[in-house]
């Protein structure tokens, strides 16, 4: 199994200092789910851990960049954004329309007061960050 270089940005860790208490602790499991499935792929070596447009972000060689991110417009839920021209969100609407909440081509949306669906969710990561390998394939090859 290769080893998983992770470059984080310090900007990244003031953002999440940022957060309130509960929102923190979801996001910090998010970011946990995010790096544990990383290492877990076969051939992603290098994962980056940036800011774009002002909140944690995330991408590998092969892959397409998403971001987590709270929002005080909408303070009992976080989410998962994708880049909308992508083909993540369409093909994860039909795998998971009954797991996921969904906000139009970009995101999942995670319920404050709600478990997230961990093997489902990894899954998502997984072909986020292996995008550019996979995205010829039927549903991504999930």
């Amino acid at each position: 199994m290769d080893t998983l270089q992770i470059q984080t940005n310090p900007d990244v860790l003031s953002i999440y200092s940022n957060y309130p208490d509960i929102v923190r602790e979801k996001i910090n499991n998010l970011r946990d789910l995010i790096l544990e499935t990383a290492k877990e792929i076969e051939g992603v070596t290098n994962l980056e851990e940036t800011l774009k447009w002002g909140e944690p972000s995330f991408i590998a060689k092969k892959g397409s960049t998403f971001r987590i991110d709270w929002k005080k417009s909408n303070p009992n839920q976080y989410a998962m954004y994708f880049q909308c021209t992508s083909k993540l969100i369409p093909t994860f609407r039909v795998l998971y329309k009954d797991t996921f909440q969904f906000e139009g081509n970009r995101a999942i949306i995670f319920p404050l007061n709600s478990e997230i669906p961990e093997k489902e969710l990894k899954t998502c990561i997984t072909a986020a960050l292996t995008y550019h390998k996979v995205k010829h394939l039927p549903t991504l090859g999930i």
